[in-house]
């Protein structure tokens, strides 16, 4: 016999679970109590805020292709996570958050801390269940997984009664997790796509997701080679292709170049792999025509869903990326020169002049693509700021770049610390602004509590950055809510045992940086940045000169 709390956290270590990400509670001592027993085998990392620990988890979830496990407790703790939730659905990525609940007697009477987690969580997450019985744990935590692994990967949300937790049950603990294999294409579906491609005059390959294996990348990478076809990464997904292919031509995101739009609009034929056409990726849905594109349009998807959701494809295609990219073979064309056009578009998008600015971010990343590790992994939240890591460094075949696409401010610097506590031996650096590192800067505790300690570069300009375009673009000179004072960032940081610096200029940078990788205990590097070097290409006074012009 078991209590619940035991059932659950045995059937997790069977499905191979090995950190769960949390805030404690009352309502999930029994879990707690359960975990005492798994250390080294199932670790659970102590967070300091549930949002915090739900980004964990979705990171996790986006780099391992495992599901990302949270535990926070009810009601506040479960509001406080939503915002991984919602970034773990935005992001197609696998998690599992957990939240207590109200004991089963109580149910209903809007008891403390008591949510209808099915009403709150419903439209945000791939499913919500609530656990009445210790019996069914193994039955609805394996279904909980299976549905945040297949089709297009998502979150799951899974309450545990606390009365549930305690009672005890003969049931025996999963003994480990259903394969789900991809769905394949059939020969014909193939045939069709490749009938299609064949008589292209411009033809464009489109990728997205993060459930892509090695052997996935590679034969997508294989066929846009021999078939000379340009290659664009949907938004914040441009790590899922080797990005010094000559046939890569950057990302569709916030943002985007102007080399990228042309891409798109001049296109006649789309080849859409694991792409389910968001808003940035097709710059307010401008790109294309909704619903019938004048592209011809390839749409291939592992979740039915997804195909002419927004988009009436040509050819649409149930399949997994990774099923779907192996089945192809090379078509010929006669695309070098639109090709190479692309190419050039791409490689002329990373060149910028110098910034008005203390440190100047387009040399700092210049020095960036020279020195970074090729399995580096690369992490930001939301502003301005994440165009330097999502437009000016280039990922290889093991570079990995985690970046949020409901462009959550905060999700940075959670998602290193996973990132570190996944890989303690590779190169993690986030980019995070002065407001984004201030949402989530608290768990710079628990990277210390965890030995998983990033390198963070907080591009510092004392504004919300994001915002404050808007505002200039849209009521020019008259600033209201977009300045900030900001706390030493560097004492701050050496308060959590990180190293810390100021860098006040670019030259300084390099030998910064240096110190920074060198660093055992991690570092947090506060970079000097001019509000005036608001955007890489239009300066924030720039930005107002135009917006009054237009005002007359």
């Amino acid at each position: 016999m078991r209590n619940g709390g035991q059932l659950l956290v045995q059937s997790l270590v069977g499905l191979g679970a090995t950190k769960a990400f949390g805030v404690p509670g009352e309502s999930y001592l029994a879990v707690l109590d359960a975990l005492h027993d798994t250390r080294g085998v199932l670790d659970y990392v102590l967070c300091r805020h549930e949002g915090g620990a739900a980004f964990m988890a979705a990171a996790w979830g986006k780099l391992t292709g495992s599901p990302g496990i949270c535990m926070v407790t009810r009601g506040p703790g479960a509001t406080n996570a939503s915002i991984g939730v919602h970034t773990a659905m935005q992001d197609s990525a696998p998690m599992i958050l957990f939240v207590g609940q109200v004991g089963t007697d109580m149910r209903g009477r809007e008891a403390f801390q008591e949510l209808d987690y099915r009403a709150v969580f419903g439209t945000m997450a791939k499913w919500v269940v609530e656990i009445d019985r210790a019996e069914r744990i193994p039955e609805l935590l394996s279904r909980a997984w299976v549905t945040a692994v297949s089709g297009r990967p998502g979150p799951v949300v899974v309450a545990l009664p606390e009365d549930m937790l305690t009672s005890l049950t003969d049931m025996t603990p999963l003994p480990g997790p259903v394969v789900v294999h991809e769905p394949a294409p059939t020969a014909a579906a193939v045939e069709a796509a490749l009938a299609v491609l064949a008589g292209a005059e411009r033809p464009l390959i489109l990728l997205g997701g993060c459930n892509w294996t090695a052997a996935g990348r590679a034969a997508l990478e294989r066929f846009a080679g021999a078939s000379d076809i340009p290659v664009v990464a949907a938004f914040r997904y441009q790590d899922r292709f080797d990005n010094h292919a000559e046939v890569y031509a950057g990302e569709a995101g916030v943002g985007m170049p102007t080399h990228v739009k042309d891409l798109i609009r001049r296109a006649d034929t789309i080849l859409a792999v694991n792409v389910r056409f968001g808003e940035m990726t097709t710059d307010g849905y401008t790109l294309l025509e909704v619903p019938t594109p004048h592209q011809r349009l390839i749409h291939v998807h592992g979740e039915a869903g997804e195909l002419g959701k927004i988009y009436r494809p040509e050819v649409a295609i149930q399949a997994g990326p990774n099923a779907f990219a192996e089945a192809l073979r090379p078509v010929q064309g006669g695309w070098a020169d639109w090709r190479a056009w692309a190419r050039a578009g791409y490689l002329a998008s990373l060149k910028l002049g110098p910034l008005p600015s203390p440190v100047d971010m387009g040399v700092v990343t210049a020095h960036l693509r020279q020195v970074l590790p090729g399995d580096a992994i690369v992490t930001n939240g939301a502003g301005n700021f994440a165009v330097w890591p999502n437009k000016f460094l280039q990922y290889g075949p093991l570079g990995r770049l985690l970046a949020p696409q409901s462009g959550a401010m905060g999700y940075g610097v959670p998602a290193a610390i996973a990132a570190k506590v996944a890989h303690p031996d590779r190169l993690v650096v986030c980019f995070a602004g002065d407001g984004d590192f201030q949402m989530t800067a608290q768990e710079l505790a628990t990277a210390r509590q965890e030995g998983a300690q990033p390198v963070i570069l907080i591009l510092n300009n004392g504004i919300y950055g994001t915002i404050r375009a808007h505002q200039e673009r849209e009521y020019p000179a008259r600033v209201s809510g977009t300045e900030m004072i900001n706390p030493d960032f560097v004492l701050l940081a050496r308060a959590h045992g990180f190293h810390a610096e100021r860098v006040e200029t670019t030259e300084a940078f390099a030998g910064a940086f240096a110190r920074a990788v060198a660093s055992p205990t991690g570092a947090v590097l506060d970079l000097a940045i001019s509000p005036e070097a608001l955007t890489p290409r239009a300066s924030l006074s720039a930005i107002r000169a135009a917006a009054l012009a237009r005002q007359g």
